[in-house]
């Protein structure tokens, strides 16, 4: 088609003015308006894709250097215009698609994904693990290979001109419109419908049937929480549309003993205050089934809440599954009980110890010794006499107070 296309769609003249343009425009968009002509939705986009351009400096002035063809490019190069679904129906084999060398190829539809979680532990995680997922999924039909009956027995549907979608005009205020896209009823948005005498069978006329497929699920080492693993063109099939991918995401169960920070790991261990002071030997089962074998020579002191590191003991690196991180052990020390021994005992471990400070007391009337107490925190919230009721008695002699006063509330 020429490049004066868009002026012959108004019936105006190349050199038209704003004025001319725009009566043109007012006339057919009310002679070929959805709401008075249902079945001219096709062409009423095609005037007003056509005013829009002619009505804009810029666009016009693109539209008369180059034609439809740069005014495609400026699209797509530049982002602008905003019409880039219109441009793609005419360009794709609508009103201009047969323009010389003109035409935009039209891009494959790409279905959605389907989305699997996969549950796994940090054990699947340290030493890798293939899993067998049951997958339940749309292909196309066999027998009819996806027309749905035989050939020749689709048929356009009438609603929507074959394209599965219904186009609407809602008036937003004076000179604007809203232009609203919903899927055909009629046709379920196929954009084409089968007479039930003329079905395939097997799939009853859908296109696809169901099929069952075994996916094997390939966790390497090192992979983390919230990873996905993805196999592509396995997801629904559809005719005409270019199959989506599966997507497996792992999910971590909580473990009893390790925490994981990217390629560290965490535990805790309670050791005693003896061990404390005087060194330990325990033995820590690890993700894979090692008995890790951890010492602390005696005389190297372990303060309460200190952290230690084994290194290269933590989780495998992804795709440098030789390679680890570090594995940090914080030690929570557990003392004895408050009367472990007899005065000579204590006496005894007090020579073996660094010595106390020596602290001379002061004297004087303001002098006053006091009494430690074992402090049970849940008595506190109970209401015992605790530090909380020092204040609740208005009478500083002891002497029962009477109600208190309270504000009335509005």
């Amino acid at each position: 088609m020429a490049d004066n296309a868009l002026y012959d769609i108004l019936g105006v003249p190349t050199k038209a003015t704003d004025t001319e343009l725009k009566k043109a425009y007012r006339k057919l968009a009310k002679e070929f308006h959805p709401d008075k002509n249902p079945e001219a939705g096709e062409k009423f986009k095609e005037i007003s894709f056509a005013y829009e351009v002619l009505s804009d400096p810029k666009k016009r002035e693109i539209y008369d250097r180059h034609g439809l063809k740069g005014l495609q490019e400026g699209v797509h190069e530049h982002g602008g215009f905003g019409a880039d679904d219109i441009l793609s129906h005419f360009f794709g084999g609508g009103l201009f698609g047969g323009m010389g060398g003109g035409g935009r190829r039209k891009t494959r539809q790409r279905g959605e994904d389907t989305v699997h979680p996969l549950k796994v532990t940090l054990e699947d995680l340290y030493n890798g693990k293939t899993s067998k997922l049951q997958l339940s999924k749309n292909v196309i039909c066999s027998v009819c290979s996806g027309q749905g009956g035989k050939p020749g027995a689709n048929v356009t549907c009438s609603t929507c001109q074959g394209r599965g979608i219904k186009i609407s005009l809602r008036p937003l205020g004076p000179g604007m419109m809203q232009q609203i896209q919903s899927v055909c009823t009629t046709c379920n948005g196929e954009g084409e419908m089968i007479n039930e005498r003329d079905r395939c069978k097997p799939c009853k006329g859908k296109k696809v049937q169901n099929e069952t497929k075994i996916l094997e699920v390939h966790v390497d080492k090192g992979m983390k929480d919230g990873q996905k693993i993805l196999f592509r063109g396995e997801g629904d099939q559809q005719p005409g549309v270019e199959a989506g991918d599966v997507v497996i995401i792992l999910q971590q169960k909580p473990h009893e003993k390790f925490k994981r920070q990217g390629d560290d790991l965490f535990v805790m261990h309670t050791i005693t205050l003896t061990e404390a002071l005087c060194g330990f030997c325990y033995v820590l089962k690890h993700l894979d089934g090692r008995d890790l074998v951890i010492r602390q020579a005696p005389g190297n002191v372990v303060e309460p809440g200190s952290t230690k590191m084994v290194p290269g003991e933590g989780m495998p690196r992804y795709r440098s599954p030789f390679e680890k991180g570090e594995l940090f052990i914080k030690f929570d020390v557990q003392f004895p009980a408050s009367h472990f021994a007899d005065e000579s005992t204590i006496m005894a471990i007090e020579k073996l110890l660094p010595g106390r400070p020596a602290i001379i007391p002061p004297s004087g009337e303001h002098v006053e010794e006091v009494d430690l107490h074992d402090y049970d925190a849940n008595e506190r919230r109970d209401g015992g006499g605790g530090p909380s009721n020092a204040y609740d008695s208005d009478d500083e002699e002891g002497g029962q107070s009477g109600p208190g006063v309270q504000c009335a509330h509005q």
